[in-house]
Parts: structure tokens; C-alpha cells; sequence
């Protein structure tokens, strides 16, 4: 199973598959990897995890590259990647860089030239079955002792050999029938590797667990919502977390996926994680709207060793808006009202930043980092939010919240600098309409496709698109610094240096390095592709090296043909021409890159005709079946083809062997056998009318059927 970078395809298939596509210590022999180099004091030398170091806090200490010299920053190499997800984060063990790109690929490549050592595929297209529909691929890899970590779409765990390529073992983390998908970074704790599973937003119950990094043994598992009373309590954790919701819960499976943000406390032996928003999101529909549905938004602590709950917080008891608390935990020592606090700090999807004891989960401030409508301030002798009045969209009125669930904050990882005592928010501010779904609402069967509310927002109702900004805040006072605006609301992870700088990459293409210290822009690469994936920075040979990947995936970005469409087409996120690397730069490079690639145009269709009836069922049809991976109003913008530009919507034969049969299966595309022949060409003739369209040969009804979901 040592990859190809593409499979060949043949005749028509092969024209389909273009419209489809879907430290020292640490060595690549395999040498034991100190404790030290995963400590946030460690010297910086080596990334070796998500975050880094076990306080996930995405800085390094390097100061080679530096506000001074930062102007001369150029290319040093690059290396072109094939169609699918590069929303990914590299890791760099001792002069070598590796990453999974597509579905879980994971490549080896010399950190100083840019060669290729070694790929291996564990070929998920064949594996994942329907589970294609939920998710695109994966985060982030680890790196331990001479293995590298990876999680799968099909949920296994993958160890692979650092020197080889080879898998040294794998682990089945869920059932391949449940609704579910890795995408984060597994996280390697003190000799354990952790995982989650992504999967809320249709009939799942969430954990996590850990393996012995070793062996692949299971070590332990907590489950993060509770099942079914009658059979009993895994622990007395769920015993406790039982009481806390209301009706048959466990039939929707609760949701509480534990789908990104893990850290760890060596010295308290305590693992942090993130817990996800419910299944279904409306508190209504799934608890009967009583009780606070213990652990979701919840950061748990558990023993590192054991898995015993220690304590918990939860953000949003109750949550009915898809307020996940998964996004990154960052781990500090920070001076509070004159005492030294061990502190934990999140910025999670309901816009407050929260200061946290991490010995023993009391709240120390949480305040809002983006305007927020749904509560009005977080009560600190109680620890939770006071909901403002008509939030809560169960009484059969519709409530305007804000933020939305594209977030104040997404996975997309904030940095805390030790230096500046700040951390650095990639913030989102945007407001949707929530309201309740059809009183005859059933969990839907077909993956990830209904959480139990409507939503809609943006230009589709009148309103502005969303905004994105950079913000620096201060954790201690709990006020901005100073804030970046970006040009849309989609803007990447955030890397912050002993160089005083921070940089981050956006739609627009520009990668950028701006001063901790006051926000200004320092220096700027165009890297004539969009961008999300956070940086990394690392030594190799003597020289500092500033690593990241271009390209869009992992459904970020799904919704700007709907939310933002002047910017979608401005910065040309068709994923044909979307130009996927990797990108290394150091002082003094010289290396170019090719100019941007421009979209194909959508092709002619000369017997088209568009009947505003027949449009509307595939308005239905398109959005419940295509438009997670293929972009709202068919826009594209992951790595699912803007099939507006494509022949293949007018060849029926074609289609249906692509789309119902499953032709592609193996390189992504998911087959979707239940599609009738009406659905078929509902979605057919749905195309057709957006290309007609996008060419200004019609204009298409006003379309205002979008999900919102972004797991």
C-alpha cells in the first residue's frame, strides 16, 4: 500500500475524474524522541505534533527569522500535489517534513531540497464507503519514537514507519457503519496516541481513545455523552452525565464528537480535550429541551494514564446552535491578579475567549471576542452564560444568533506567543437565522445531511457576508491588541515565533508575516493559490525553514458561493485550477512559482432551457446530496469540482455510472445508490441551470436551501 500519487483512468472515467476529483533526538531512523522536545520550553529545533508541543500552543521559539530580516524571506522549494483535501498541517522531525494530503496520504519529504522519500497510501476511497459523504481527509499527522500517526476516513489509526514509509500497525477506532470520519490530528501524550472521530451532525455517540503508541493496543476510552440507561454506565462519569438529559437521547446518539483539540499536562498527567456540539443540535428535538446534555461543549480532563474523569466545563449547557467547544486548547503559565495560574485558554465557536484553571477546571474570565447575541455575558460565580431572552428558536419564532456555525473561531488553530502574552485569534463574525424544521423531522439516514434546525444568512437573505479578521488578544485583561480584517470571512491558522512575528494565510493567496507585537504587515508571498492550513516553523542544517501547504479542503470553505460569491469567483476557488502544494520558504530563497491557473469556463449547452419548476427540485436534491462536498449553489470551492465548468452533468449515461454506480469510488467520489432516476436528473438539470448561469445565459431562481454544518 505505498501510494500513488493518482490513479490512471481511462476514456470517459478519466474526463469524469477531473470533473469529480474528488530535536534533538528525533530521527528518521527511528531514535527515541525526548520528553523535552514536546515541551512548550523545548528548544524549537523540531515540530513534531499538531501544536508542537503538548501545550498545543502553535509557537516557536525560533528567532532566525525575525522582524528585521523577515522582508528577505523567500522560496526555497515547493512541490505540486494531486487533487484533494490540502487544508493540512506538516510536522518536521529532524530535516524531514511530513503531512497527509488527499484522503490521508501521507508523504515524507527532505526539508532541505524537497525530495520525495517515501508516500503511502492507505487507499480510503476503497474503504470508506459511505462515509465519503461526511468528511475529506485529515488535519494534521503526529510523530513519535520513528513513527508517524495518521487517522483515516474509515476510522482506522495508521503507525507508519518514519524511515519506510511501511505501517508498522492499525487500529479500527469505530465502527465503519456509524456516520463518522477522522479528521484531526491524532495527538501523542507521554507514549499514548489519542484519537476522536468527527460524525455530530448525524446519529453518533462521542469518545475518545487512547492506544499505547507502541503496540496499538487500546488503553482506554471515554465516552463523552451517555447511551441507553437500560444497558447500563460505563462509568460513574456517564452515570452523572445521564442526569442531565432528558427523554430517549440515545436514539439519536447525542453527538459530542471529539473531532480536533486534544493537550496535555505532564506534569499533572492530565489530557484535555474538546467535546463537539449534539446530535440533533435542536435541544428540543433530542432532550425535550431539558438539562444541560453533559459533555457537550464541554473540555473535559481526564487521568492521562486511566481515562478517569477528573473535571469538566462546559460553554454552552444545553446548546441548540452548534456551539462546539473543539476548537484548540492552549496550555500557559500566565500572571493573574498577581499569582502565577496554570491556565488553559480556548476561543471555541460561540465567540467568548475563556480562561480556565486547568488543575482544577474553575473558570477564571471568559468575554467576547467577536459581537455575540445569543448570551450576554458569561457569569463567573457560576460559570455559565446568560442566554439572552428569545435565543433559543423552540418556541415556533426564529431567532437571529450570532455567531453562526461557520463560528467566531473554527478549527482553523489561534497561537499563544509566551513572549507577547498573547494569543491570536483567527476570528469569523457572522449572523444566521435559526429556526425549527418540519414538525414530521426524522434523523435523516443518508450522512451528515439534518441536524434538526434551519439556518440562513448572508446575501441569500439581504445581509452582508461574513467578516474575517486576525485578532491579538490579551488572556490576562481580556481585550483586543489590535486586529487584522481580511477580505472574507475564510482565513487560516495562525503560527507565532520567537522572531516576534505571526503569520497566516488566506483565501486571497497571500501568505503573510505580521509583528506580535502591533499587527503590522512585515512581509507578504503570494502564493497564487487560496489558503487555510497553518504554518510551521523549524530548523534543518542550520537554517530556519517556514513550512505550509496551499490549496482548500476539510469543508471550511463550502458555503462562500452562497455567503460571499463576488469573493468566490474573485479568488478562483475552482478546485481544478486551485494550485495544491507545499510551499517552504527561508532566507534569501529564490525559487518562483508558476502564475495562477484560471478556471475552465463552464461549457456550452445549447439545447438548455431553464424552467423555473423542474429548477426547484434539484435545488432540494443538489443541496441534500452534492452540496457538502460540491459547494452551496454549486459553487465549488473544496476540493469537489465546480461541476457548473463541467461537460458531465449533460451526459447522462456517464453521470448516473459516476454518481449512482460508484465509477470513482476508489479516488473519492462517493456512489449514492439510493438516487432515483427523477433525482438523478433533478440534479442534472439543477447544474445545468447554474452553468447557464455562471455563462449570463439565465438567471437562476433565488436559491435559498444552504447547510451550514462544518465538521
Amino acid at each position: 500500500m505505498i501510494a500513488r500519487s493518482r490513479l490512471p483512468l481511462l476514456g470517459m472515467l478519466a474526463v469524469a475524474a477531473l470533473a469529480l476529483g474528488s530535536c534533538k533526538g528525533f530521527g528518521l531512523g527511528g531514535a527515541a524522541a525526548p520528553e523535552a522536545q514536546l515541551l512548550d520550553d523545548s528548544s524549537g529545533r523540531d515540530w513534531p505534533g499538531y501544536g508542537r508541543t503538548y501545550g498545543q500552543q502553535h509557537f516557536s521559539p525560533l528567532a532566525a527569522i525575525d522582524q528585521a530580516n523577515v522582508g528577505t524571506l523567500g522560496l526555497a522549494w515547493s512541490m505540486d500535489l494531486p487533487l484533494g483535501n490540502a487544508a493540512t498541517q506538516p510536522i518536521a522531525v529532524d530535516g524531514v517534513v511530513y503531512f497527509a494530503a488527499g484522503l490521508s496520504v501521507v508523504s515524507a519529504v527532505d526539508a532541505v531540497s524537497g525530495k520525495l522519500l517515501w508516500q503511502y497510501d492507505p487507499e480510503v476511497g476503497k474503504a470508506a464507503g459511505l462515509n465519503l459523504r461526511v468528511g475529506w481527509g485529515v488535519r494534521g499527522v503526529a510523530y513519535w519514537q520513528g513513527r508517524i500517526y495518521v487517522g483515516t476516513q474509515d476510522g482506522r489509526l495508521i503507525a507508519i514507519d518514519a524511515k519506510t514509509g511501511k505501517p508498522a500497525w492499525s487500529q479500527q477506532t469505530f465502527d465503519p457503519k456509524m456516520a463518522a470520519y477522522i479528521s484531526g490530528a491524532p495527538r501523542v501524550l507521554g507514549g499514548r496516541v489519542l484519537i476522536g472521530y468527527g460524525g455530530s451532525n448525524g446519529v453518533s455517540r462521542g469518545y475518545i481513545t487512547a492506544y499505547d503508541a507502541k503496540t496499538g493496543k487500546q488503553l482506554w476510552r471515554f465516552h463523552t455523552v451517555p447511551g441507553d440507561p437500560a444497558k447500563g454506565f460505563e462509568n460513574e462519569a456517564m452515570e452523572m452525565a445521564a442526569k442531565t438529559w432528558g427523554g430517549e437521547w440515545w436514539k439519536f446518539g447525542g453527538g459530542g464528537d471529539v473531532w480536533n483539540s486534544i493537550a496535555y499536562d505532564p506534569d499533572l498527567d492530565l489530557v484535555y480535550f474538546g467535546v463537539g456540539s449534539p446530535y440533533p443540535w435542536n435541544h428540543r428535538l433530542r432532550s425535550q429541551g431539558k438539562g444541560d446534555n453533559l459533555f457537550i461543549d464541554s473540555i473535559v480532563a481526564v487521568d492521562g494514564k486511566t481515562g478517569k474523569y477528573r473535571w469538566h466545563y462546559q460553554t454552552v449547557p444545553g446548546d441548540t446552535w452548534d456551539f462546539d467547544a473543539t476548537m484548540d486548547i492552549e496550555l500557559a503559565d500566565l500572571e493573574i491578579a498577581g499569582k502565577p495560574r496554570k491556565v488553559l485558554m480556548q476561543a471555541p465557536k460561540n465567540g467568548f475567549l475563556y480562561v480556565i484553571d486547568r488543575t482544577n477546571g474553575k473558570l477564571i474570565s471568559a468575554e467576547p471576542y467577536v459581537p455575540v447575541t445569543w448570551a450576554s455575558k458569561i457569569d463567573l460565580a457560576t460559570g455559565r452564560p446568560v442566554e439572552v431572552p428569545g435565543a433559543r428558536y423552540d418556541q415556533g419564532k426564529a431567532a437571529t444568533i450570532a455567531p453562526s456555525p461557520l463560528a467566531a473561531h473554527n478549527w482553523l488553530p489561534m497561537a499563544f506567543s509566551p513572549q507577547t502574552r498573547l494569543v491570536y485569534i483567527p476570528a469569523v463574525e457572522f449572523d444566521v437565522d435559526y429556526s425549527e424544521p418540519a414538525k414530521d423531522w426524522k434523523p435523516a439516514t443518508d450522512r451528515n445531511t439534518d441536524a434538526g434546525a434551519n439556518m440562513i444568512g448572508g446575501p441569500l437573505i439581504g445581509r452582508k457576508p461574513p467578516v474575517g479578521a486576525l485578532i491579538a488578544w490579551n488572556p490576562v485583561t481580556q481585550k483586543p491588541v489590535w486586529r487584522v480584517d481580511h477580505p472574507t470571512y475564510v482565513n487560516g491558522g495562525v503560527l507565532a515565533t520567537g522572531g516576534d512575528l505571526v503569520f497566516q494565510g488566506a483565501i486571497d493567496g497571500l501568505f503573510k508575516a505580521y509583528s506580535a507585537r502591533d499587527g503590522k504587515v512585515l512581509w507578504s508571498y503570494d502564493t497564487r493559490a487560496p489558503m487555510i492550513a497553518p504554518a510551521i516553523t523549524y530548523e534543518a542544517k542550520g537554517t530556519q525553514y517556514v513550512t505550509v501547504l496551499t490549496g482548500l479542503g476539510m469543508a471550511y470553505p463550502k458555503n462562500m458561493g452562497a455567503l460571499d460569491p463576488a469573493n468566490a469567483e474573485r479568488y478562483g476557488l475552482d478546485p481544478r485550477s486551485q494550485a495544491r502544494r507545499v510551499l517552504t520558504f527561508a532566507i534569501g530563497g529564490k525559487r518562483v512559482l508558476p502564475p495562477r491557473a484560471p478556471a475552465p469556463q463552464p461549457p456550452a449547452d445549447p439545447g438548455f432551457k431553464l424552467d423555473q419548476v423542474r429548477f426547484m427540485p434539484g435545488v432540494t436534491a443538489y443541496t441534500r446530496h452534492c452540496g457538502d462536498c460540491h459547494g452551496s449553489l454549486a459553487v465549488g470551492a473544496i476540493q469537489a469540482p465546480d461541476l457548473r465548468r463541467s461537460l458531465l452533468p449533460q451526459d447522462r449515461a456517464t453521470f448516473v455510472q459516476i454518481v449512482r454506480e460508484g465509477a470513482l469510488e476508489a479516488q473519492g467520489m462517493p456512489r449514492f445508490a439510493e438516487l432515483t432516476d427523477a433525482q438523478i436528473d433533478d440534479i442534472r438539470y439543477y447544474l445545468r441551470a447554474r452553468a447557464a448561469e455562471l455563462r449570463g445565459q439565465a438567471k437562476a431562481p433565488k436559491d435559498q436551501d444552504v447547510s451550514l454544518h462544518l465538521k
